[in-house]
């Protein structure tokens, strides 16, 4: 099936660009079972989440797809998920910064 091209025409999970069946699971394991849900979601506390309810660090590109399906949802253009990896780097940066580790 093709993606959808905008959120509107986005009606399942797996509608949504980057959100194939792996990821869909992982987002139902969050509560997450609609597109809509999505929208205003931190992905960065969605893959926190899922790292702590699974006891699993998860691959980093996971944090990427996420935030690519959330800015999909709230308007934002389709776009690979490795285009977010520079923005996940950054976040996660100041975050240790501001922690001290």
């Amino acid at each position: 099936m093709p993606k959808a091209t905008v959120a509107a025409n986005a009606l399942r999970i797996t509608d949504i660009p980057n959100v194939g069946k792996s990821i869909a699971e992982d987002l139902a394991e969050l509560g997450i079972s609609f597109p809509h849900q999505l929208i205003g979601i931190d992905p960065y506390a969605l893959y926190q989440r899922i790292n702590a309810e699974s006891g699993t660090r998860h691959d980093p590109c996971l944090c990427d797809t996420f935030i690519a399906a959330v800015r999909f949802m709230e308007g934002a253009p389709s776009r690979p998920w490795w285009h977010y990896t520079d923005e996940r780097k950054r976040h996660f940066a100041r975050r240790r910064k501001v922690s001290g580790l």
